[in-house]
């Protein structure tokens, strides 16, 4: 008996470790711009992967930021709402001193307005419990400029000139 639950609980935690979870979304233009693309989100065990593959920008360094709601109805992406900030803590640069749950970054858009980003920590989770890592019904935003990692508590990256629904 005890080999049959040992066996049953290896298979179970073998399981667990090599699901994971896609969700794709499109990204949808702000603020008169043509912004596009996709991001993938993925859960692989506890870690959260982001891929950005952003097109039609300026090009030059754009901010990425998670935001409050998972709402892009605004044409200018306002309906978001602010930063998720769910900790309370001041706006920076992500691993590095003070830095918030949505303070993600900067991508950099070549001559074409094309960028990619991808992102991976265990600080977020997809449809979990824990609501201070949980993005789902959150939004992601992306600036028309960079993010300065220091101006509260935005970053003074400008305008919002794309918007994905996480759901």
């Amino acid at each position: 008996m005890k080999f049959q639950t040992l066996t049953l609980l290896a298979s179970c935690a073998l399981f667990a470790a090599s699901c994971s979870t896609s969700k794709t979304y499109n990204i949808i233009a702000k603020s008169g711009t043509q912004t596009g693309g996709t991001a993938k989100f993925t859960q692989e065990g506890n870690d959260v992967v982001m891929d950005l593959d952003v097109t039609n920008l300026t090009p030059g360094t754009h901010a990425v930021h998670i935001h409050e709601k998972g709402d892009c109805s605004s044409p200018d992406g306002e309906s978001a709402g602010g930063h998720w900030n769910p900790g309370k803590h001041d706006h920076g640069k992500w691993g590095t001193g003070s830095f918030h749950m949505g303070d993600i970054g900067n991508l950099e858009a070549d001559k074409d307005g094309k960028a990619k980003l991808t992102f991976k920590t265990d600080k977020w989770c997809l449809d979990c419990v824990e609501e201070s890592k949980n993005i789902m019904g959150k939004g992601i935003i992306i600036h028309a400029g960079k993010d300065d990692f220091m101006t509260q508590p935005t970053g003074n990256a400008g305008g919002r000139v794309g918007c994905i629904e996480i759901k």
